[in-house]
C-alpha cells in the first residue's frame, strides 16, 4: 500500500472529506502547517470555528508553527522547523502540497525534490492581469518552482492554462474537479431563512454569500439592485467583512435588502435552498467554491467572468455570466434572469445536473491514479 504524505494549512471543509476518502484506500497522513491555535480570519473579521467534524476519520499531525504572526495569508505566516523531520518519520512513498507560497509549503518542496514524488494542488488562474515586469519576475519564479513538481491536480480549465503556462506538460497534468459535500448541500437545512427575513414564498430572493470585502465586490450587486428596483425581489448578503458597516448604511432605505450574519457550514445549506438566484460579483476569485454550494442545492447564478469556476460550471441552461466590474451588465442580466420562480428552478435543476460530476469522489479518483 503506498503511503502518501499531505501538507496543508489547516482543516477546510471542502478538503478533509477528501482526506477521509483516500484513507479508505490507502495510507496517509496529513500534516497541518499553520498550527492548532484558531485563526482570526481578516475576511470575515473573526475567529471562525467550524461547527462540523474537521478531525475525524484520517491520520494527521498539527505541526508547530514558530512565525512571529501565524497566519496562512503572508509567505512568512508559516514556519515549522520540524516538517521535513515529520514528515520523514512517516515514511511516506508519496507527497501531496496543497499550495506553495508558504514558507513551510516551498520549504518541504525543495527539499524532497528528487527524493519522492511530488504531487501539487493549488488553483491559481492567469485571469487577472498583471504589469509586464511584475508578470516576467512572475513567470521565472513560478518556472523555478513547477520544476520541482511531479503532477499537478489541475482544478478546472482555467487552472490547467496557468500551469501550461509555467511550464508543466500535458502528461503532468491530472484533472481533479474542485468539490464541495454536494449531498449535504441538496439537503433541506433547518433554518427558516425566508420566514425569518419575511421574504414571502412567492417574492424572488438573490443571494450573496461569503466575506463582505472589496474583492468580492458586494457593493457593485448593492448598486445594481437598489437602481433596478425590481418588484417582488429581494437580496440578501449573507457574510461579514470589512465591507459590512458600509454596505448596511448604503441598504438601510430599502427593505428588499436584508443581512445576516456569518453563518457556520451547518446553516449554510438552508441559506441557499432559500434563494432563487445566487449571485458571485468578484473582482477575481481563483475558483468560487460557493458556486458549487448553490448549484448542488439546485439554484441558478449569475457570475462575474472573473470567477475562475464560471467558464466550467456556468452554462445558458443554468445562469450567466456578467462582465467583471460592469454594473449595467450585470443589471442587465439580472433583469434578464429575475422574470418567474419557474424559470429559475429549471435553471437550477440545470445547475443540480452540471454539479454531480464535480464531487469528492471523482476528486480521490484522480488523486489515487496520480500516486
Amino acid at each position: 500500500m503506498i503511503k502518501l504524505a499531505i501538507v496543508c494549512t489547516h482543516p477546510i471543509q471542502y478538503y478533509v472529506p477528501v482526506f477521509k476518502l483516500l484513507a479508505q484506500k490507502t495510507e496517509i497522513k496529513v500534516f497541518y502547517t499553520r498550527g492548532k491555535d484558531a485563526v482570526y480570519d481578516n475576511g470575515f473579521q473573526q475567529f471562525i470555528h467550524w461547527d462540523i467534524p474537521l478531525l475525524d476519520g484520517y491520520d494527521h499531525e498539527f505541526l508547530i508553527n514558530t512565525a512571529q504572526q501565524p497566519n496562512s495569508i503572508h509567505f512568512n505566516g508559516i514556519k515549522n522547523p520540524e516538517a521535513i523531520a515529520s514528515i520523514l518519520k512517516f515514511n511516506p512513498d508519496r507527497l501531496l502540497v496543497y499550495g506553495w507560497a508558504h514558507h513551510s509549503h516551498l520549504q518541504i518542496i525543495r527539499h524532497f525534490n528528487r527524493k519522492l514524488p511530488i504531487l501539487f494542488r493549488g488553483d491559481s488562474t492567469l485571469l487577472n492581469s498583471t504589469p509586464f515586469v511584475k508578470r516576467l519576475a512572475k513567470k521565472y519564479l513560478l518556472n523555478w518552482i513547477y520544476k520541482q513538481i511531479d503532477i499537478a491536480l489541475y482544478t478546472g480549465s482555467h487552472n490547467k492554462k496557468y500551469y501550461n503556462a509555467y511550464g508543466l506538460k500535458e502528461r503532468q497534468l491530472i484533472f481533479c474537479p474542485h468539490a464541495v459535500d454536494n449531498a449535504r448541500f441538496h439537503q433541506q437545512g433547518n433554518l427558516p431563512v425566508r420566514e425569518i427575513l419575511n421574504v414571502q414564498e412567492t417574492d424572488l430572493l438573490i443571494v450573496f454569500a461569503g466575506k463582505l470585502e472589496p474583492i468580492k465586490n458586494p457593493n457593485l450587486l448593492a448598486q445594481a439592485f437598489l437602481e433596478l428596483n425590481l418588484p417582488h425581489t429581494h437580496l440578501l448578503f449573507t457574510g461579514s467583512g470589512i465591507l459590512e458597516k458600509e454596505l448596511k448604511t448604503r441598504c438601510c432605505s430599502n427593505n428588499n435588502i436584508h443581512f445576516l450574519p456569518f453563518q457556520n457550514q451547518q446553516n449554510m445549506p438552508s441559506i441557499y435552498q432559500a434563494a432563487d438566484l445566487f449571485c458571485l460579483p468578484s473582482i477575481k476569485e481563483s475558483w468560487g467554491l460557493a458556486i458549487n454550494e448553490a448549484m448542488a442545492a439546485g439554484k441558478a447564478v449569475l457570475v462575474s467572468d472573473q470567477a475562475g469556476a464560471a467558464i466550467d460550471l456556468v452554462r445558458q441552461t443554468n445562469g450567466t455570466t456578467f462582465k467583471s466590474g460592469s454594473k449595467s451588465d450585470l443589471k442587465q442580466k439580472l433583469t434578464e434572469l429575475m422574470t418567474t420562480r419557474n424559470a429559475l428552478r429549471l435553471q437550477g435543476a440545470s445547475s443540480l445536473t452540471i454539479i454531480q460530476s464535480w464531487n469528492f469522489e471523482t476528486q480521490v479518483k484522480s488523486i489515487l491514479n496520480a500516486l
